[in-house]
């Protein structure tokens, strides 16, 4: 069951080419992986664009990660109210200090 939640399931994905731009990244990386099967998938597209244009890769991993620590301190603030109001404003536990 881990194992499902350690790989995304959007990597394995065969891209349709069904827009301009997918259409010319599928062209794009299928020339230049040449795969056998002769299709594309997500994560193909993500490894070319990491090594040819990697400030584009690195900057959308920056706004991720950004995003989720910003997600995640919002979540400690939350958990952190409720558990007050459960407890009527009472201080038990080191976290609430």
């Amino acid at each position: 069951m881990l194992e499902e939640y350690e790989t995304n399931p959007t990597l394995k994905e065969l891209v349709e080419p069904d827009t301009d731009l997918k259409n010319m990244l599928v062209g794009y990386v299928g020339e230049k992986l040449n795969p056998q099967d002769q299709n594309v998938t997500v994560e193909m597209i993500i490894e070319v664009l990491a090594e040819e244009f990697p400030e584009f890769v690195l900057a959308l991993a920056e706004e991720n990660w950004v995003r989720g620590y910003q997600q995640g301190l919002e979540d400690i603030h939350s958990g952190e109210k409720m558990f007050k109001a459960e407890n009527n404003g009472k201080k038990s536990c080191k976290l609430c200090e």
